[in-house]
C-alpha cells in the first residue's frame, strides 16, 4: 500500500517531535545527573584530595574526630535525607537536630567547618556540606583502620533542620531490635547491613548517661561479670552529670581501630548498650554477628555496602536545596 499525504504529515510530525524533544531531555539530564563518582572532576577537581588531607591533619591533632565523622553519616543520612541538615544551627524558627537528646554526644562540628573553609578557598560555592560530611566520614573510617569505600558525590544541602521528625527515623539505643531493623529496612539496608553498621561501636566511647540503667539500681545480669567492675569504676554515679566527661570505651581491646573485635565482645556479653546485647542474642542477627566475629573481610564487605546505601539515602541533587557558604547556616530560608 502506498503512502498517502496524511502518512507523510504524520511521519514529518514524529521527526520534528523527536528533534525538539531530544534537547529538552538532554537539558534535564544535564541539570540533574544525580550522584556520580567524582562529581567535581570538572568544577573542583581537587575537592576530594583537599578533604582527605584535612581529615588526615585533623586526625593527627585530634584522633577522636574520626569517631565524630563516622557518627555524622549515621545521624545525618538516616533522618529522611543525606543533606547535612545535622550541621545547621538552631534558629528562631527551627531547633537544630544536633541539639536534641537523640543527638547527645555528637561533637567536633567545628572541624567540618575547617574542612569546608579549605575547600571554599579552592572552589568557592561549589562543594556541598553534605558531600563534605559524607567524604570526611569515609576518610575518617580509613583513619581508624577501616576499609576505603568509593562513594558518589553530587549532594546538595538542605535548608532546614528536621529536629521535629528525628525520633521517627533515628532509632534509640533502648529501642527494640525489631524497630531498629524496620527503620533501616525502610532505607534499603538489610539485616547483615544493619549488623555491620553497628560494628561502628567498635570504636569510640559511650557516655555513662546512656548505660547507667544497666548498672543501677542493680547490675544487669546479662552483662559479663568480668566487665562490670570496669563499668562501675567509669560510671560511679547512678545519675551522672550529662556535662561531665564520664564514659566507657566501647572496645577496651582496640578502642581506636574499626575492626571485628566488637562482635567477639558482644558474643561474650561485653556490649555496653542494650542494642549491642540484642544483636548478639536475637535469632535474626546472631548468625551475622558470629560470621563477622570470624571474618573481618566479610565484616568490611558488608560495612562498605551498608555505608554506601546509607550515604545515598534520598539526597538532594540537581537544582534542589543549595550549596551553603557555611555548613551551620542556610543561605536562605523559605
Amino acid at each position: 500500500m502506498g503512502l498517502t499525504p496524511t502518512h507523510f504529515i504524520f511521519f514529518a510530525f514524529l521527526s520534528i517531535s523527536a528533534v525538539s524533544l531530544t534537547p529538552a531531555f538532554a537539558e534535564n539530564e544535564e541539570q540533574d545527573p544525580g550522584l556520580l563518582m567524582n562529581f567535581y572532576k570538572d568544577t573542583c577537581p581537587q575537592a576530594e584530595d583537599i578533604i582527605k588531607e584535612q581529615v588526615r591533619l585533623l586526625y593527627k591533632r585530634h584522633k577522636n574526630t574520626a569517631f565524630s565523622w563516622l557518627r555524622n553519616i549515621f545521624h545525618d543520612c538516616a533522618v529522611q535525607s543525606c543533606d547535612a541538615s545535622l550541621l545547621l544551627d538552631s534558629t528562631r524558627r527551627d531547633l537544630s537536630e544536633k541539639e536534641t537528646d537523640r543527638s547527645f554526644g555528637l561533637r567536633n562540628f567545628r572541624y567540618l567547618d575547617e574542612i569546608k573553609e579549605a575547600v571554599e578557598r579552592e572552589c568557592p560555592g561549589v562543594v556541598s556540606c553534605a558531600d563534605i560530611l559524607v567524604l570526611s566520614g569515609r576518610d575518617g573510617i580509613v583513619s581508624l583502620g577501616g576499609p576505603y569505600i568509593p562513594l558518589k558525590t553530587g549532594r546538595r544541602d538542605g535548608r532546614r533542620s528536621r529536629a521535629n521528625i528525628l525520633e521517627e527515623y533515628l532509632p534509640d539505643h533502648n529501642e527494640s531490635l525489631t524497630v531498629v531493623l524496620d527503620r533501616f529496612a525502610a532505607m534499603g539496608i538489610d539485616t547483615p547491613g544493619l549488623v555491620a553498621l553497628l560494628g561502628s561501636h567498635s570504636v569510640g566511647r559511650t557516655h555513662c548517661v546512656k548505660l547507667v540503667h544497666r548498672l543501677y539500681p542493680e547490675v544487669d545480669p546479662q552483662l559479663n561479670p568480668d566487665h562490670v567492675p570496669h563499668m562501675l569504676h567509669k560510671c560511679p554515679d547512678p545519675i551522672p552529670d550529662p556535662k561531665a566527661v564520664q564514659y566507657v570505651r566501647n572496645d577496651r581491646g582496640t578502642p581506636m581501630i574499626l575492626d571485628n573485635n566488637y562482635y567477639r565482645n558482644i558474643l561474650d556479653n561485653k556490649g555496653l548498650l542494650l542494642v549491642d546485647h540484642q544483636l548478639a542474642t536475637d535469632k535474626r542477627t546472631k548468625p551475622y554477628v558470629k560470621k563477622f566475629a570470624k571474618s573481618q573481610d566479610y565484616f568490611f564487605k558488608e560495612f562498605s555496602r551498608a555505608i554506601t546505601i546509607l550515604s545515598e539515602n534520598n539526597p538532594l541533587t540537581g537544582t534542589k536545596g543549595e550549596i551553603r557558604k557555611q555548613c551551620s547556616v542556610a543561605n536562605k530560608l523559605h
